[in-house]
């Protein structure tokens, strides 16, 4: 969760450029390191387990566990962070919060494991090959990343950002240490690299929680209401929205035929190469949204409009730049990167849905910070459906109604979230510190 100072505490008279969010350049670190370690471990991944067609059973649980971690967890993150944001402001522990949202994440990952448990010989034959393995290698990390979750929401809302980081990068880091090290003793087996990616979180938070990163002090008793005002909307939101993210090799997974396993995780290598502007994203957004928190809190209503302007822009020119870049250089990139071979046309309209889904993220957020937290579920939603229908009806080929979907999804999404923008504007509805709290956070993306 990435968050500025506290807009409650003393701000500058001044509204000349303001200093860098506190958290910036720690985050922004960490998201790099998170980034290169993702492509590192597809890389040596691959090479470890034999070739794209063995890999393909772990593509299946990457997407699948970023899916399901970021969509159930990240609403805890936010509230935990929001909550624990404000109590520091008028001078009271958190503890009793954490204690509040340690339960509800408990129950959340109960609830998810059981239905995996009992779908799990569905699962397995359809995204696992039939190896019951990958799926305890799934709900063992969809269990790991509520800690991690929860660990990130107490060291945002407590401003120890330096912490944050090292738990984002970690993950990564120590993903790819594990990745590498099987390699060298020589295991091939699929399910050792899926447990890789189950356990990877654990250390880091084993790492802060020991180093005193966690701790908090003793305060009032919490209630339910201090903690889920708007999370039923932003759970919903964000289970549809990481979902959506996701969807393309999962998907892919799904429909394609045996034979065509080797074809998925190619297909899920130009899925990676499509988000490379989403990292651009989320460096924007630590130097930008904080900035727009600020100016909200301080009811600088027209200086806030003229900050949300400059960022859709920026979207825009991120979106474009990477679409163009991918039809002219991805082909050659991936063949460098990965050995792999998509066409221009292929990586270019991943990276163009991946641009729209951008371009909705960053509507849907500035929606949040309207206080339209069921507006921004509903266009997720409608996102969501739009991606099955349009994938039904897209004729045979796999890939291409895959591709299709996605970009149809996004552009729904985008133009819901357009719609109940303009509407909230219309109707007066102004920002408070809460709601841009969420705006700020709501980024259902993982590396």
């Amino acid at each position: 969760m990435i968050t500025a100072d506290s807009p409650d505490a003393p701000q500058p008279a001044t509204r000349g450029r303001m200093p860098l969010p506190e958290g910036t350049i720690p985050v922004g670190i960490a998201l790099l390191i998170a980034g290169v370690a993702t492509y590192a471990f597809f890389k040596v991944g691959v090479a470890a387990v034999g070739g794209d067609k063995e890999f393909e059973p772990i593509t299946s649980l990457w997407f699948t566990t970023f899916a399901l971690a970021p969509g159930f967890f990240l609403p805890l993150e936010q509230e935990l962070g929001r909550a624990l944001a404000h109590r520091r402001a008028i001078g009271q522990g958190t503890r009793p919060v954490v204690r509040k949202v340690v339960q509800l994440g408990a129950g959340l990952t109960a609830l998810v494991v059981l239905v995996i448990a009992a779908t799990s010989q569905l699962i397995s034959d359809n995204l696992f090959d039939g190896d019951m393995f990958m799926v305890l290698a799934l709900v063992l990390a969809f269990a790991a990343y509520a800690p991690a979750h929860l660990a990130r929401g107490v060291c945002s809302g407590s401003g120890r950002f330096r912490e944050y980081g090292i738990i984002l990068a970690s993950d990564g880091v120590v993903r790819i240490a594990l990745c590498v090290g099987l390699a060298v003793i020589g295991i091939t087996a699929a399910g050792a690299y899926g447990m890789a990616v189950a356990v990877s979180p654990l250390f880091a938070v084993g790492y802060v929680y020991a180093s005193g990163g966690l701790r908090t002090d003793d305060g009032p008793p919490a209630s339910w209401n201090e903690v889920t005002p708007n999370l039923g909307w932003l759970l919903l939101g964000s289970v549809f929205a990481a979902s959506l993210l996701n969807a393309g090799p999962i998907a892919a997974s799904l429909l394609a035929s045996e034979d065509q396993d080797a074809l998925v995780t190619q297909f899920s290598y130009g899925v990676l190469l499509a988000r490379i502007p989403l990292f651009l994203f989320q460096a924007v957004q630590a130097a930008l949204l904080p900035r727009l928190s600020r100016l909200a809190a301080r009811g600088e209503l027209e200086e806030f409009r003229s900050g949300l302007k400059k960022l859709m822009y920026v979207v825009l020119v991120v979106g474009v730049i990477g679409t163009s870049g991918a039809f002219l250089l991805g082909p050659l990139a991936i063949e460098i990167v990965y050995d792999a071979e998509l066409s221009g046309r292929t990586l270019a309209l991943l990276a163009f849905s991946s641009a729209c889904y951008m371009v909705a993220l960053a509507t849907a957020q500035a929606v949040i910070a309207l206080k339209g937290h069921a507006l921004v579920a509903l266009g997720w939603g409608i996102g969501a459906v739009t991606f099955v229908l349009v994938t039904y009806l897209a004729g045979d080929e796999v890939f291409r109604r895959v591709e299709i979907g996605l970009l149809a999804s996004s552009i729904a999404s985008m133009i819901s979230f357009g719609i109940a923008l303009r509407h909230k504007l219309l109707s007066g509805a102004t920002p408070d510190q809460h709601s841009m709290m969420d705006a700020i956070t709501d980024m259902p993306f993982e590396s």
